[in-house]
């Protein structure tokens, strides 16, 4: 039985992917700070703080012991928003969010890697966000934070070759989850929140399954039509389109 282990997992996202691959017969890893509400057979969940390496080493380790030591994918799911002008910014929250969109992903990383390495074609997935695209005023920390991530993804994804591991990530728009409670930066007003968790979730089973060749060489994965837009729009454009573009949205 193939096996997945979640970061963040028990809300939004991370619960939406927990429940797909469970659905398709996976052994999932649904790991949080927040306790697990849903069940299934063939799910384990425990105790993570991603800020913390530690915890990443204990949560990794526990989930191991009911795979035989491999994992097939490892999904750094886990992440935080805070808006409004830098400046304005609440006291802490900026290390905050900085610890647990940058440094999570990264410790999560290191820990996963000597699993997945034991683990034949296992994969990396990391969350990252249409708001890499370029960066997104009154979302500057987290926009920044997930620029982080695409370019860990890329750097992993070349620096793990060699160890049979494949590191993409997924870059959604706006999702209905808690996370965008309370939000009011102008990006989300004028796209609007379109894409479900479960929209996401498809699209991690997507980029964890490509279905050709020149799929399995795809690093960044959109979800909807507009995201993946944005993104090959970002791709062929000079920066100075892609800036005019990104005014139009969040200006």
């Amino acid at each position: 039985m193939k096996s997945i282990f979640i970061s963040g997992a028990a809300n939004g996202i991370g619960k939406a992917v927990a429940l797909k691959f469970l659905h398709e017969g996976w052994l999932v890893g649904a790991y949080d700070l927040a306790e697990i509400t849903y069940s299934h057979p063939n799910l384990r969940w425990g105790y993570l703080n991603v800020r913390q390496s530690e915890s990443w080493d204990k949560a990794l380790e526990d989930f191991a012991t009911h795979t035989g030591g491999t994992i097939d994918v490892v999904d750094n799911n886990a992440g935080v928003i805070i808006e409004g002008p830098l400046q304005d910014a609440e006291e802490g929250s900026v290390d905050k969010l900085l610890a647990i969109n940058v440094n999570g992903v990264t410790l999560g990383a290191r820990a996963a890697h000597p699993y997945l390495a034991r683990t034949p074609g296992a994969q990396l997935l990391n969350m990252s966000s249409a708001s890499a695209v370029y960066g997104q005023p009154q979302i500057a920390v987290y926009s920044a934070s997930k620029f982080y991530v695409a370019g860990l993804t890329e750097a992993l994804n070349l620096e793990w070759r060699k160890d049979d591991i494949r590191v993409v990530d997924v870059w959604p728009l706006w999702a209905k989850t808690d996370l965008v409670n309370g939000v009011k930066a102008k990006s989300l007003k004028r796209l609007g929140v379109r894409i479900t968790p479960e929209q996401v979730a498809q699209a991690v089973w997507d980029a964890v399954h490509p279905k050709s060749r020149w799929a399995k060489g795809k690093v960044h994965h959109g979800v909807s039509k507009l995201d993946k837009a944005l993104y090959l729009m970002k791709s062929l454009s000079p920066d100075r389109v892609a800036m005019c573009f990104a005014r139009l949205i969040a200006g």
